[in-house]
């Protein structure tokens, strides 16, 4: 079992981990009104979905179990101009301790697998109010169809071997069932792919979020000579920037019952 903690590069994170791109709020402003929205983004981390939401008009409380997630949540908020907008709380998604019944939208972006799902759907069944949306999504590099991302894992593999979550195909069918058992009305899936620019810089940041290299299976000492073993790689093989990394974009959208 990997003791994954995303707190311990909060850093990496809020500087160089990627957000969902401009289509996906415009896909999912199409069936929720962002604007004057209450929303909880549960798995906040340093922000990124709660924030987008406040610069469409929402009020957001972001949830996060790191502390070092919230603080930087709290200064990215800041420097965005929606600190007013933005409250971020260290707290389980399963248990946030926020009011019934009190939320438009509860979003999930990129953590829903690292929650106790039975316990999570529970506890956005009791936030939302009688006719209000969940939205769970998904924004995974493909290494199975990107030459970077792929050469990248095998590195990851060399330094980590006992990580096992490389080699993803972007994919969670599971999720519909799951959030339907969960007494939501299924809405909408939607699946799309898009090219993410990074610098060599950028990529080396954000692999260091990821849960086989700084977030969890390396010591410190081992993602320092990772990361220099990532940056020969890619100035060796992958010279040109910014490097267009493939990524996927899988969404669920549901809704809770307007009546029991």
């Amino acid at each position: 079992m990997i003791d994954v903690d995303f707190g311990r590069r909060s850093g990496d994170y809020a500087k160089y981990r990627p957000g969902f791109p401009e289509s996906f709020y415009d896909r999912v402003e199409s069936f929720v009104a962002l604007n004057h929205a209450r929303a909880v983004d549960l798995g906040t981390g340093p922000g990124i979905v709660a924030i987008e939401l406040a610069k469409r008009g929402a009020t957001v409380t972001g949830v996060d179990l790191s502390q070092n997630q919230i603080n930087a949540a709290r200064d990215r908020a800041a420097q965005a101009g929606v600190a007013d907008r933005c409250t971020f709380i260290a707290a389980r998604a399963e248990d946030t301790a926020l009011g019934p019944g009190e939320f438009d939208l509860v979003t999930a972006g990129q953590c829903w697998g690292w929650f106790d799902e039975p316990e999570a759907l529970r506890e956005v069944n009791r936030l939302l109010r009688p006719g209000g949306w969940l939205v769970v999504g998904q924004y995974c590099y493909l290494p199975r169809l990107d030459d970077v991302a792929r050469a990248t894992e095998h590195l990851i593999v060399r330094y980590n071997p006992d990580w096992t979550m490389a080699d993803f195909d972007g994919l969670y069918p599971q999720q519909i069932d799951a959030l339907i058992g969960g007494g939501f009305q299924f809405v909408e899936q939607f699946c799309y792919d898009e090219h993410q620019p990074f610098t060599h810089e950028g990529w080396r940041g954000r692999i260091r979020t990821c849960n086989g290299v700084g977030s969890g299976g390396m010591s410190n000492p081992q993602v320092q000579r990772f990361d220099q073993a990532l940056a020969d790689l890619l100035s060796n093989e992958f010279a040109h920037e910014p490097l267009m990394i493939r990524h996927r974009i899988w969404v669920v959208i549901v809704r809770k019952a307007n009546s029991k």
